[in-house]
């Protein structure tokens, strides 16, 4: 039955998603396939969290959307999720649920928590941040850049960031709470802010050094993606195959080993 709710509840949530195009199709069919696995191998505290994540960063993406279309036009994605981008915000926590269904452990939740806490940090400090009066500043240098560039970042970013991982570790307490399985709320609330936080930073680090970026031939803009104002754009620093995808799964990795390390102190 759980394997059951599991995925008539995601399929209902990514239907909706859909319908107010927050997903591609590719992203409404991988979502159904990550809300099925975590509800029916993992339990609603699993599946609560990602749903949490997806709908708290669903409406900061649309909030004054026009505002921040401009930014948008560089970055790799939209704010239309496709399955690549909900493999990798939610792939590595089906993993995790799957160990922990196969190999029960306390580590793997808090590794999930971790992931999805840094997940949810780097989308709110880019969301938020994208608002920011100032310009943000290169992470090796401090030096003022671009709205948008890859590596940047603000006070006003990072204090969206830590709020994100607290807004996880908070969720977490109130679903463990909910099925009558509560956990420290204190030490939920560290966790998912200091692996959010460190795992956002890291996600800011890899933008600053191996990202893929390139630089439009025409207009001479640096951004994430491969064709901007109509042409093929070129290699302007990093390595070609890390993309956007690929560093938002490695920095989930990164705040998901920090969460593991913090909850065996």
């Amino acid at each position: 039955m759980d394997w059951i709710f599991g995925c008539f509840g995601s399929a209902l949530i990514a239907f909706l998603a859909y319908q107010k195009r927050s997903l591609t199709l590719s992203g409404a069919l991988a979502a159904v396939f990550v809300g099925t696995v975590l509800y029916g191998a993992g339990s609603l505290p699993w599946f609560g969290t990602l749903i949490l994540f997806f709908l708290s960063s669903t409406l900061l993406t649309k909030w004054k959307g026009k505002a921040k279309a401009e930014l948008e036009a560089n970055y790799e994605k939209t704010g239309r999720r496709d399955a690549g981008q909900v493999l990798a915000n939610g792939g590595l926590g089906v993993l995790l649920c799957l160990l922990a269904w196969v190999w029960p452990h306390p580590l793997w939740w808090w590794a999930f928590l971790g992931v999805m806490a840094t997940v949810n940090s780097d989308t709110w400090a880019t969301e938020v941040g994208g608002l920011s009066k100032r310009p943000p500043r290169f992470l090796l240098n401090l030096k003022p850049v671009a709205p948008g560039t890859s590596g940047g970042v603000s006070g006003l970013g990072l204090l969206a960031s830590l709020f994100g991982g607290l807004f996880i570790g908070a969720s977490a307490w109130l679903l463990t709470f909910v099925t009558g399985q509560p956990m420290s709320f204190g030490e939920l609330l560290l966790i998912g802010g200091v692996s959010g936080l460190a795992g956002s930073l890291f996600d800011s680090l890899l933008g600053a050094t191996l990202q893929a970026m390139f630089k439009c031939t025409v207009c001479g803009k640096e951004t994430e993606r491969r064709e901007h104002c109509g042409q093929q754009t070129a290699l302007h620093r990093g390595l070609p195959v890390l993309s956007n995808d690929l560093v938002n799964l490695a920095a989930s990795l990164f705040g998901g080993g920090i969460a593991m390390l913090l909850s065996s102190m």
